[in-house]
């Protein structure tokens, strides 16, 4: 499901343009952006929770060259997922 699937979900089910579910979407999506940028995290009941995990920077093997490369710092998102969806992928399954 992309961006603009949610978007015409949330139109057709709310019964607004999907200009105003675009704008809707848009604007959860940034506050989710903008909390985890600030470190926090952002938990959705059922759904599951993001978190930004800081990975130092190390000395990695280029897999081609056998090249020892410096990878600096970075910042990566992460997701646990939530019991209740996690029930309810296992429930579909068996």
């Amino acid at each position: 499901m992309k961006k603009s699937d949610i978007t015409k979900e949330i139109a057709r089910k709310r019964g607004i343009s999907q200009r105003k579910a675009r704008i809707i979407v848009d604007q959860v999506f940034q506050a989710m952006a903008e909390a985890l940028t600030r470190g926090e995290k952002v938990e959705i009941r059922g759904l599951g929770t993001f978190r930004i995990k800081k990975k130092p920077s190390r000395f990695v093997k280029d897999p081609r060259t056998g090249v020892e490369i410096f990878v600096k710092e970075k910042f990566v998102p992460t997701f646990k997922m939530g019991k209740l969806l996690k029930n309810h992928l296992n429930s579909k399954h068996e």
